[in-house]
């Protein structure tokens, strides 16, 4: 972790202006609905609107030149890949990406129109990630995984810098766990320089990968079932460096239904104006399952991201059968 600190910190300094410092605000509606002070990190602005940009401005620009001349292989189901695409094409570096065949077809869209090159791959995420690898070992070139990188952990974990910066007195901050890159670059900096911080980590109940390795004490395949929170799903890759950092990290976590992650994003919908996809929704959720216990105190709720499909939102947000 101390490395992961340093790289951190260097990351920080280094991707501005390129990587946004995204707000954190608070949000009265919710404080005052929910009994604590409630500020929501804004990463939901980030280039992509994802965080994700922050991990691959971060991993791209430590390429050697031999390295971006030959491109990179990315896997990714939307988020990661539009990230890797922007960043490489700001960095005149080719971009594959590899998804599952199930993936958004308007983040694939998205990618494409970035200048990245799209493969589809049969079956979940975790099957491009391990085809993502092994085109890359037989292409020669750097292949980046959407989490399992040191280099893209450090990316993502400026988002952490960032809330101390903004808000040194947190008592709690809420992130949704897909592969723990992001979860993991965050705790790092609060265990370091805000450690009366709780990190607490969220999960929606149909897709709990990390959540299960985490609590078998190994990484082991979990069948997952269909979620709002697609940011957050697939399998964790056998051996991933975010699994001990995670072990390491996490001071808690938190399950939500897909009904509650739903009723999160109407509610910040109605409070705060915000269109967010469904790992966000998950952080909230989580934060508002647990809020009689966080009052008077702050929390913070780390929104991840806004690349929902329209009719994912649509469905969310819907009153019917409410």
């Amino acid at each position: 972790m101390s490395n992961l600190f340093d790289e951190i910190v260097s990351a920080h300094q280094q991707l501005r202006p390129q990587v946004r410092v995204t707000p954190l605000e608070h949000s009265l509606l919710l404080s005052q609905q929910l009994g604590c002070e409630l500020f929501l990190k804004c990463d939901h602005l980030q280039h992509t609107g994802s965080f994700k940009f922050r991990g691959a401005s971060n991993k791209l620009r430590l390429l050697s030149d031999e390295q971006r001349q030959r491109g990179v292989i990315a896997a990714s189901s939307g988020n990661h890949g539009q990230a890797i695409a922007l960043a490489g094409k700001q960095m005149g570096i080719n971009v594959t990406v590899y998804a599952p065949e199930n993936a958004a077809a308007i983040k694939l869209e998205t990618i494409c129109a970035l200048g990245g090159k799209v493969v589809r791959i049969p079956g979940d995420g975790l099957n491009a990630e391990l085809a993502g690898e092994k085109a890359a070992r037989e292409q020669n070139k750097v292949y980046i995984s959407p989490y399992n990188d040191a280099q893209v952990v450090a990316g993502q974990g400026t988002c952490g810098m960032e809330i101390v910066e903004q808000q040194p007195d947190l008592d709690a901050v809420f992130v949704a766990v897909g592969g723990g890159g992001y979860i993991a670059g965050i705790g790092t900096i609060l265990k370091r320089l805000s450690p009366k911080t709780q990190v607490i980590a969220c999960w929606p109940e149909n897709a709990t990968s990390m959540y299960s390795a985490l609590e078998a004490g190994h990484i082991y395949p979990v069948e997952e079932q269909e979620t709002l929170s697609d940011g957050t799903a697939g399998g964790v890759e056998p051996g991933a460096i975010t699994f001990p950092l995670c072990q390491q990290v996490i001071d808690r976590k938190v399950l939500v239904s897909e009904d509650e992650i739903k009723q999160a994003m109407r509610m910040l919908a109605a409070s705060d104006r915000w269109i967010i996809e469904g790992a966000a929704g998950v952080a909230l959720a989580s934060a508002c399952k647990l809020a009689p216990e966080f009052q008077g105190k702050k929390v913070a709720v780390v929104l991840c991201g806004k690349n929902i499909v329209l009719e994912k939102y649509l469905k969310a947000i819907s009153y019917e059968n409410h």
